[in-house]
């Protein structure tokens, strides 16, 4: 008789980091407010000779699997930038947990940019 080992022997999941990177720039672009994503932060060089994975989002795993993330983005003109940065993190954190069961360390947000085009609350 065969015997089901799946409670003594814990598998290993492997997440692309392509995956982790959409999930980040989905869950930034959900939230009211953020304009896009921007790799503004990047030098002039890099940005023109290489194509970065992830528009506006930089992910490194550090000391114990704890994942840090940068998202670099741009808001309307009119927004609370605390209120936008508060949000885009709950919002990132909520969805890694929900997807792929990570919970992330760090989550940086860096506004490199206004969009004064149009105005939140002046529709």
């Amino acid at each position: 008789m065969a015997k089901n080992n799946t409670l003594t022997n814990k598998g290993k999941v492997d997440i692309d980091r392509d995956i982790l990177l959409s999930i980040i720039n989905l869950a930034t672009k959900e939230i009211s407010g953020v304009e896009s994503l921007t790799n503004a932060y990047m030098s002039w060089f890099k940005r023109t000779f290489t194509k970065p994975k992830s528009e506006g989002v930089n992910i490194k795993f550090e000391g114990n699997n704890v994942l840090k993330i940068d998202v670099y983005i741009r808001v309307y003109a009119g927004v609370s930038v605390p209120d936008i940065a508060f949000r885009v993190q709950e919002n990132i954190k909520n969805s890694l947990g929900s997807m792929v069961g990570i919970k992330p360390g760090k989550i940086n947000v860096h506004v490199y940019g206004v969009n004064c085009d149009k105005v939140v609350g002046e529709e």
